[in-house]
């Protein structure tokens, strides 16, 4: 398990791009056959991504020691959403279907969560986030025509996007993590541009659905002290909440956002106008 410390603001400002990367950037999500593991300190989100190909795939036992409990969800709450070939993920011996682009939450309190794919030609990827949780809700699987869909931004500012709400109030009870999955349309190249920040939660950006040749500008930093970060196919960047985030492509693409925070009001940012942007 990876472990990522907070940053602060003034600190990031001294950053170099080797260290912005460090500090930031989840370069590997997916491994066959198993799963990765980053913990950041920034609200205890925990990041990874489980990607059962031949075999099935479980959290080891010693993680549950590592968060200094018996067992890995013992005070935590699962997301998960898939972007692979259709898999299953059994939750305590319940079994569950989840296909492409859906979603499974698992609330506190599960033991036992092991991962398959129905075929190794197609395996499941399964990309996850994790926060702490006060009390249990139950699994609920969330499948396409499931999420809270909202169409938004236009040809002509180059960021014409479909957000797909899977972990959000409107859809499922959660104590405190939402997920979602943003689609860019063919030609658009641009995500939560004007930008904002919130400063009661942060937030996690998975890019994916890239050609090797393509990448995404992830743009960060505090409003008027903006960095940025090179972000290629199936990388992740964790975002505080004092930094933007927002990102370019030199193609169309796809990301997952994931908060944790004090409170799931999604509409509550603080926006920047570009103008003020530096």
């Amino acid at each position: 398990m990876q472990v990522r410390q907070s940053i602060h603001s003034d600190h990031a400002r001294t950053l170099d791009t080797a260290a912005l990367r460090r500090e930031f950037l989840i370069e590997q999500i997916f491994t066959a056959d198993s799963y990765t593991m980053t913990y950041s300190h920034i609200d205890r989100i925990v990041i990874g991504g489980v990607m059962p190909v031949n075999e099935t795939v479980t959290f080891a036992a010693e993680v549950g020691k590592q968060f200094g409990v018996s067992y890995f969800l013992e005070r935590r709450e699962l997301g998960v959403i898939n972007i692979g070939g259709a898999g299953t993920i059994t939750i305590d011996g319940d079994c569950y279907e989840v296909g492409n682009k859906e979603a499974l939450y698992v609330g506190k309190g599960a033991r036992e969560v092991v991962f398959s794919s129905i075929s190794a030609a197609t395996p499941a990827k399964f990309y996850y986030n994790s926060a702490p949780a006060h009390t249990h809700y139950p699994v609920t699987l969330v499948t396409r025509d499931q999420v809270a869909q909202q169409t938004i931004g236009s040809l002509a500012t180059s960021n014409l996007r479909t957000i797909n709400k899977y972990l959000v109030p409107d859809v499922l009870t959660t104590c405190q993590l939402t997920m979602g999955l943003t689609e860019l349309a063919e030609g658009n190249l641009w995500n939560t541009m004007p930008c904002h920040t919130h400063d009661r939660r942060m937030e996690v950006y998975f890019y994916f659905n890239m050609d090797e040749e393509t990448a995404v500008f992830h743009m960060m930093g505090e409003p008027q002290e903006t960095r940025h970060l090179l972000v290629h196919n199936e990388q992740a960047v964790i975002s505080p909440s004092w930094s933007i985030h927002a990102g370019v492509g030199t193609k169309n693409y796809t990301f997952i956002w994931g908060m944790v925070g004090e409170n799931q009001v999604f509409d509550d940012m603080d926006h920047v106008k570009i103008s003020d942007i530096r």
